[in-house]
């Protein structure tokens, strides 16, 4: 915080009191400069007050010193109050033997929501000449402050507040206040003529955008330390001191910072928290200011008033540098002090193992890549993890994609509502045309499943042919409906970034018979097809939930699933695994596993090519993954979802 050092001189005034003066006129005269003066006090120290703007002074008289000298003196006093502004109002002029003064109430919203810094202080007129309507004010410190002495400042300090932490599943923590080395330049230690030139050369060393980081450091003031960038505490790059000590002003600060277990942990869900963005401060000026710290992205974010807490401020009356008692050390005194609010945990259903076993089998996918694992039994999200190719997005809860032949699980169960059953006979033709438009089947698709086969073999095998043969079965609006019961297609709010996909009416019976094997403008998320086989491994509509205090409940538009129903779907999703597309995982240990893989076209460019996916289900456990390009599903996402199934098995047992 920049403060301006000057000595407040008392203003020695000629002339008797208002009791020496005559009539209303004196008074009335009196009390118009003490409306001045208010208005004056309170323009001077506002943070839109332009250092070369018009004094707000100059209409006033102060005797011996100027209009100037008064404004950088009462500058000097408040330039530590960290750029707030206070309400002043000036009372009734009294007279009282040998002088005339006015009682003056200030008010500073020292902490925002808290009750404001209030005291008064005493201003004293004097006449400036014989002419009663003329009327000087004896400016000196103790009219900005009560018992502010010569030479002392008023400073404003933070007080930071503890980051509410965010649980896990059993309670483990997962984000909390955690070491790290913020670097920057520290004004204080650099002449302003070299502080660009520093900035630039800390800028290139820590790989920040240059510009905008010059910008901030010569606007900053004096005494302000300009953060460039946080590492975790051990994580700095070898060789950094050194490189720091040929910077001038180039500093560390050690600190803290809520971090979750690793710098990748969740992140694009959790989100980051670090220090206020300009564009923050001018959005909400009465929440933040500059170098506050709060969340930035993420849950971190959405959750910001319930983690922050609320800061504390002490305001000192500060010794001048140049004082006796500074020189002898003397200690700063307090005036006002409002402790800082620690913030309160969120609490997450993320199991801390499981999420970084989803992240490990990730690790190597390459293209960018999702999975969700939930628990059926209540919905509560177990993992949710991206890799590193998704960019920083969040795909897992939040991704937009075509599921293909893993929407063939919804299809299943609107042909089972519609009459059929997995014995009823279906054609799986090697193609299939529609309206002019030909469908085919996968490219390695076993010949030896073509021809007439049941639906549990059509489903197993994933012939797209013979389920889009019985379109004729279905009437507009029974595939979303199927959807809906398997928690898919309906849109409500979980308290986190989640997208539960889309089943519109088919525009064409083109478009119709896309949707029946996941295309066409059918959409979901990992999360929504975790979703799927979790409801039919339930029974029952699977909600899924993440942040623990957010109530969720089944829409009342999902028509329930019969238990009749649910045993139809798990058989026909066991013999995936023991005989179809997806037999890459009938040697895993455990409890038997249900699943279905899937792939589906997507353009790039001028070149067609295919997402990933596979979900399955075991025990009290569901898992989607998708890769956005790939080969196919039991080929591409089989394995990691095999390697995350039976890491969540090696994780259960040393429980």
């Amino acid at each position: 915080m920049r403060r301006i050092s000057a000595a407040l001189v008392s203003l020695i005034v000629l002339g008797g009191a208002l009791s020496a003066c005559s009539g209303d006129d004196g008074r009335d005269a009196a009390q118009a400069t003490l409306t001045q003066l208010e208005g004056a006090l309170v323009a001077a120290a506002s943070t839109d007050a332009e250092e070369d703007g018009p004094n707000p002074f100059d209409t006033l008289a102060f005797g011996s010193m100027s209009a100037d000298e008064v404004l950088e003196s009462y500058r000097a006093i408040v330039a530590g109050m960290d750029g707030l502004a206070p309400t002043v109002e000036i009372g009734e002029v009294e007279e009282s033997e040998g002088s005339s003064t006015a009682r003056a109430t200030w008010s500073w919203a020292v902490v925002d929501g808290a009750d404001p810094w209030t005291y008064e202080t005493v201003v004293e007129l004097r006449p400036a000449t014989d002419d009663d309507e003329a009327w000087q004010v004896v400016w000196q410190p103790d009219l900005v402050a009560p018992d502010l002495a010569e030479g002392e400042t008023l400073d404003a300090v933070t007080l930071a507040t503890d980051r509410g932490d965010i649980t896990g599943a059993d309670g483990a923590v997962l984000v909390t206040e955690r070491a790290v080395v913020r670097v920057g330049i520290d004004r204080s230690r650099v002449d302003v003529a070299q502080a660009p030139a520093s900035a630039r050369a800390l800028a290139r060393l820590v790989d920040v955008d240059v510009k905008p980081y010059v910008k901030a450091v010569t606007a900053a003031g004096p005494r302000a330390f300009v953060e460039a960038i946080t590492y975790r505490a051990g994580e700095e790059p070898a060789g950094l001191a050194d490189a720091l000590a040929g910077i001038a002003g180039a500093h560390t600060v050690d600190d803290e910072l809520a971090l979750a277990p690793s710098r990748d942990f969740a992140a694009p869900i959790l989100g980051r928290v670090g220090p206020v963005t300009a564009e923050m401060v001018e959005k909400d000026p009465d929440k933040y200011r500059s170098g506050d710290i709060a969340g930035l992205s993420g849950l971190q974010a959405r959750y910001d008033d319930q983690l922050r807490g609320s800061v504390g401020r002490v305001v000192y009356a500060l010794p001048s540098d140049d004082s006796d008692e500074a020189a002898e050390g003397g200690e700063r005194r307090e005036l006002y002090r409002r402790d800082a609010v620690p913030g309160q945990p969120l609490a997450l259903t993320l199991d801390e193992g499981l999420q970084a076993l989803a992240e490990k089998v990730l690790a190597a996918t390459g293209p960018a890549a999702a999975l969700v694992a939930l628990r059926p039994s209540d919905g509560a999200i177990l993992a949710a993890a991206n890799d590193a190719g998704t960019g920083g997005q969040n795909y897992a809860t939040f991704g937009q994609f075509a599921p293909g032949s893993t929407f063939k699980i919804v299809t299943s169960l609107a042909l089972l509502r519609a009459g059929l059953t997995p014995d009823t006979p279906v054609e799986c033709t090697p193609t299939i045309t529609v309206t002019g438009k030909q469908f085919k089947n996968y490219s390695d698709y076993p010949s030896s499943a073509l021809g007439t086969i049941p639906l549990r073999e059509a489903i197993a095998q994933s012939c797209n042919t013979a389920l889009i043969g019985q379109r004729g079965a279905l009437d507009t609006g029974d595939l979303a409906a199927a959807a809906a019961t398997l928690g898919l297609g309906i849109d409500h709010d979980l308290g986190f970034p989640a997208y539960f996909g889309e089943v519109p009416d088919p525009a064409s019976d083109t478009e119709a018979a896309a949707s029946l094997i996941g295309q066409g403008k059918v959409l979901a998320s990992p999360m929504a097809m975790a979703t799927v086989i979790a409801s039919v491994q339930a029974g029952a509509t699977v909600v899924p939930r993440l942040v623990e205090q957010v109530d969720v409940a089944v829409p009342a538009e999902a028509t329930p699933l019969a238990a009749a129903e649910a045993d139809q779907l798990r058989a026909m999703l066991r013999r995936v695994v023991t005989g179809g597309s997806g037999r890459g995982l009938a040697d895993v240990p455990g409890p038997d596993v249900i699943a279905k893989t899937g792939t589906a076209e997507y353009a790039d460019g001028g070149t067609v090519r295919t997402h990933a996916w596979m979900v399955a289900a075991q025990g009290d456990l569901a898992v989607a993954v998708f890769v956005q390009t790939g080969e196919s599903g039991s080929q591409t996402a089989g394995p990691i979802l095999e390697d995350f199934l039976r890491g969540a098995l090696v994780s259960a047992d040393g429980r």
